[in-house]
């Protein structure tokens, strides 16, 4: 932005009073605008040439008028305003163009020449913390004036020398001068300010270098070897998943953020965790930057915390030079690109982009596009491709979740400390870009063992890093299956079939922790989300525990689940996998007797179990209800068929076997003649709820409906459209305001979406986030 740093003819004083606290509080409490007042003073001839103030009514983001009171006790305290006034004036934006008609008419408009003005403030609050954020929030655009001013304290510092000047009152106080009184509040505080820069020009002071407000985010490259001031970075926490670097600019408006200041946390498996460092040109935005904790970004307010040169630099800094060249060469806008195919090339990316739908082209062709490799030169699914304006990068956007080949591409928008952040952890030999294919046991006194001496194949349980199970820790030693199932609620619905797997201790006994089997990492995202911290309680149990719930991936899960050394088989005697069952029928003479002796022995051996259908059932009881042919109400869907029967015809529940008892019937040697090993091993309890079809999951298609409970009495269509506005349109004919049977609003209200992957979003990014002064909780119907 170009600034003339020469003097102006004119100055403009400009005073903000808002609808909260006013005085050094003034904008850290995100209340709007209600009174405007402005002075124009001729510099040249000294002289107050026009004084002007000007009601101001709040409203929305979208527009609408705000029908509760306006005014806080804080407001009507200090500034003595009356609500009446405010109720019947003009919003913001049309008393900005009365502003701008009178600069016009006084012939100091920039855009229509004649004279020079600046702005001047008492202090950085007036622009900084109030008129740039709430304009920035309601999309009303400021003209370029309003991005350069002079700080009246900082003129006055300058001339006096006197460090201890805080206020208009203190100004005044130094230089002798009375306070004006009778006028208004605003009115008074622009009278007062107009007496001190007239003595300022009368003692001889040039005002000449304004302070500048950045108007956009600029990019830049952060060097690992940089110095960064500690007191010129924050940490916001909390922040949507889906925000990008302009985004928390925007939050920031008004301060001045550095080049490229805006670095993106990443958690250890690479994903946007919820938090940015943000780092400004000097301390002045710092500070302010602090005052903004707990300010909203849409739905949802934002923790600001201080942080270190040191937090930035580990997150923004990189000393790669094949990504150093990658960003210097100036795309206005990186998209991130992931589950890319490990085979992908540079024209598969580009023909990606280009087909005919919404077709971009990337900038400088195959040298807009950086893939990112393991430190071995392995492919990590990863990509950045550089797009050359915003309009280009909504439309290559809108691309999300379509194929390259048989993978649905991912993308984002993406930042240069991102880039830097992917490219440090996945060249790190010590940090690569699958951490948890190489995690420790998740329950530590399991031993490792080769994964050739474990009973199941890894991949006859689940397999790959796809992160689509949920791991639960701190589950009540008498928790059933069922009782998992309440406490996940809608989310149950995607548990894929056979899929909660309960895991016992070295000792026979439940350990607290289950992993659960999901149709998707979307939904496994979501029920990590929404359940994770949250309390259970058990029949039996006293008090409810706190269960923490987590997102993993397949090899988590086998970490645990195929750690174990299982005892040899009956006399030494193996069948070579892929065996057919019959070949199983001519040892059964002595099965049960060398069964029973087994399983005598197994009790002292340390080894994970997985529990039948959540009941405290042993392994050891449930093969011989098995040998018996039995089901119980605590193992009620055991009852394999036995291999060489012809019950294995007729048994209801062999036509649904899942993919795990499948698996082993095709590809594992029994241990024990004619007893399918899954019953000592790996008993999984068949908890696809409500519907135990394979297929069951299939029914995620079509309309789904979302809760929000919790919502005001006095909700209505349009505060629900409002809610969702950032990310989804809702139309008033899929909304219900669920009422009482006295026909009053009970605080629940029913939306229906088009689908359920939409309903799963709403729940994972508007869950917790306030309607009114009201915490909503989301949950499926």
């Amino acid at each position: 932005m170009h600034i003339n740093s020469m003097s102006a003819s004119h100055i403009v004083l400009l005073h903000l009073t808002t609808a909260g606290k006013q005085g050094e509080e003034l904008g850290s409490d995100e209340q709007q605008v209600v009174l405007f007042v402005y002075v124009l003073i001729d510099v040249a001839n000294n002289k107050v040439v026009a004084l002007h103030h000007h009601y101001v009514k709040p409203s929305n983001p979208e527009g609408e008028e705000i029908i509760e009171s306006l005014l806080t006790e804080e407001c009507r305290t200090e500034a003595n305003l009356q609500e009446d006034l405010i109720k019947n004036a003009q919003p913001l934006e049309h008393i900005l163009d009365e502003f701008d008609r009178f600069l016009r008419n006084k012939g100091i408009h920039p855009d229509h020449g004649g004279n020079t003005f600046c702005l001047c403030t008492d202090g950085p609050l007036h622009l900084r913390l109030v008129l740039h954020p709430e304009t920035s929030t309601k999309n009303i655009n400021l003209p370029q004036y309003f991005f350069k001013y002079y700080d009246l304290r900082k003129e006055f510092k300058t001339v006096f020398k006197n460090d201890n000047v805080n206020s208009i009152k203190d100004m005044l106080e130094h230089l002798g001068l009375e306070e004006t009184i009778l006028l208004e509040y605003g009115v008074r505080q622009a009278q007062d300010m107009s007496n001190i820069i007239q003595r300022l020009i009368t003692d001889g002071h040039q005002f000449e270098e304004p302070c500048i407000i950045k108007d956009r985010l600029e990019p830049g490259i952060c060097n690992k070897t940089e110095y960064v001031d500690d007191e010129t970075v924050v940490r916001a926490r909390g922040l949507p998943w889906q925000s990008s670097d302009s985004d928390i600019a925007k939050f920031f408006m008004g301060l001045n953020v550095a080049k490229g200041g805006v670095a993106l946390c990443l958690s250890q498996q690479g994903r946007r965790n919820g938090e940015a460092l943000v780092r400004f040109d000097d301390r002045e935005s710092r500070d302010l930057a602090l005052k903004k904790h707990k300010h909203h970004l849409g739905q949802r307010y934002i923790e600001v915390y201080k942080a270190s040169g040191k937090d930035f630099i580990n997150v923004a800094g990189g000393n790669n030079s094949e990504a150093q060249a990658f960003l210097s060469r100036g795309g206005q806008v990186i998209i991130r690109m992931r589950g890319l195919p490990y085979s992908a090339t540079a024209e598969q990316v580009l023909d990606f982009f280009r087909r005919p739908e919404n077709s971009v082209d990337v900038l400088d062709g195959e040298d807009g596009i950086l893939f990112v490799h393991q430190a071995d030169g392995r492919a990590t699914g990863d990509a950045f491709v550089l797009l050359s304006s915003e309009e280009d990068a909504n439309k290559g956007l809108t691309k999300h979740r379509e194929c390259i080949g048989t993978r649905y591409i991912e993308l984002f928008k993406s930042t240069t400390a991102e880039v830097q952040q992917v490219l440090n952890r996945s060249m790190d030999p010590r940090n690569p870009v699958e951490p948890e294919a190489q995690m420790a046991p998740l329950i530590a006194q399991i031993p490792q063992q080769p994964l050739a001496n474990a009973f199941l194949p890894q991949q006859a349980i689940t397999c790959g890093t796809q992160r689509d199970c949920i791991r639960m820790r701190g589950l009540p030693f008498e928790a059933s299956v069922q009782d998992i199932l309440n406490f996940l609620g809608e989310h149950s619905r995607n548990i894929v079939f056979q899929g909660v797997h309960m895991v016992y201790n070295a000792q026979g006994t439940p350990s607290g922790e289950a992993f659960i089997q999901m149709d998707s990492e979307l939904a496994a995202e979501c029920a990590a989300a929404n359940r994770h911290k949250k309390f259970m309680l058990v029949n039996g149990s006293k008090k409810p525990r706190f269960i923490e719930v987590f997102q993993v991936s397949g090899e988590d899960m086998n970490l645990v689940l195929t750690s174990g050394t299982l005892p040899p088989p009956p006399g030494g005697a193996t069948l070579p996998a892929g065996a057919p069952l019959s070949a199983v029928v001519s040892q059964n003479s002595v099965a049960m007797a060398a069964l029973q002796a087994q399983l005598a022995q197994s009790a002292a051996m340390p080894r994970p179990m997985i529990s039948p259908s959540g009941a405290a059932m042993m392994p050891q009881q449930a093969a011989f209800n098995q040998l018996a042919g039995l089901t119980t109400a605590a193992f009620p869907y055991a009852h394999l068929p036995l291999p060489n029967s012809a019950a294995a015809m007729t048994n209801p529940f062999a036509m649904q076997l899942g993919p795990l008892q499948q698996a082993v019937a095709r590809h594992q040697a029994p241990y024990y003649p004619g007893v399918p090993p899954m019953i000592y091993w790996y008993p999984s309890p068949p908890v696809s709820p409500q519907d135990r079809s394979p297929l069951a999951h299939c029914k995620a298609r079509g309309p789904c409906t979302v809760i929000i409970r919790g919502c005001p009495y006095s909700i209505t269509n349009e505060d629900i459209i409002n809610f969702f506005k950032a990310q989804f349109e809702v139309a008033p004919s899929s909304i219900q305001i669920q009422q009482n049977a006295e026909g009053k609003n009970n605080g629940d209200v029913r939306v229906t979406f088009v689908g359920r992957q939409d309903a799963e979003r709403a729940i994972t990014q508007y869950n917790g986030n306030t309607i009114g002064a009201r915490s909503v909780e989301l949950f499926m119907a």
